[in-house]
């Protein structure tokens, strides 16, 4: 039987890129069969404003904390450019279309690279369109759902599982029955997992 992992994140999070690492290989290192599913928590969901890479907030926190952890782990990534930074509700209504298609890890990944090491605003359906279409996935049936929000509902749903489980920050990664809150080691995620295994 396959263990359930959710991780609850947000596109425009550097730690849940950072996160991603360590758990993808501490399941490759498990063995285990996984079933492994990102869930949504938006930091800033629309109306509500976004943060701006000029300002004082994300000129401080990134040479402070987030370099220094994606050195650690070794990830690659930058505090992009855009300003104000995107809303991200779109962005899951894609993941909500890439899961169903069996390719939302792969969305998952791309949609984060995108932000992180390239610069590209993942709020603009043009561009998302094109990052589904890189994963495999249609391209018109991709543009079509979410041009009409045929995803909104089933995104809203996810959003209140963060509310009912708790989670109050991201990443926040939930291996069977265990939550843990920030970036993990790989070893601390690989005995989860393990854990989790032998039942």
């Amino acid at each position: 039987m396959a263990i359930d992992v959710k991780v609850w994140s947000d596109f425009v999070c550097p730690f849940c890129m950072i996160a991603e690492k360590p758990l993808l290989d501490a399941i490759a290192a498990s063995g285990a069969e996984v079933e492994l599913q990102w869930m949504p928590f938006e930091l800033r969901p629309y109306p509500a404003e976004t943060l701006r890479p000029e300002d004082a907030y994300l000129q401080s926190i990134w040479p402070q904390s987030v370099y220094p952890v994606a050195e650690r782990h070794g990830v690659r990534l930058k505090l992009p450019s855009i300003s104000p930074q995107p809303h991200t509700g779109l962005a899951w209504e894609g993941y909500q279309f890439a899961q169903e298609q069996g390719s939302g890890n792969a969305y998952n990944d791309r949609v984060l690279k995108a932000f992180f090491q390239e610069d590209r605003d993942i709020g603009d359906l043009e561009i998302l369109t094109q990052l589904a279409t890189e994963v495999g996935l249609d391209q018109a049936s991709f543009r079509s759902a979410l041009e009409q929000r045929r995803y909104r509902t089933q995104h809203q749903q996810a959003l209140l599982l963060a509310e009912r489980m708790g989670v109050q920050a991201v990443p926040t990664i939930l291996i069977g029955e265990r939550l843990f809150a920030g970036v993990q080691s790989e070893q601390t995620l690989l005995e989860a997992l393990r854990q989790e295994a032998k039942g």
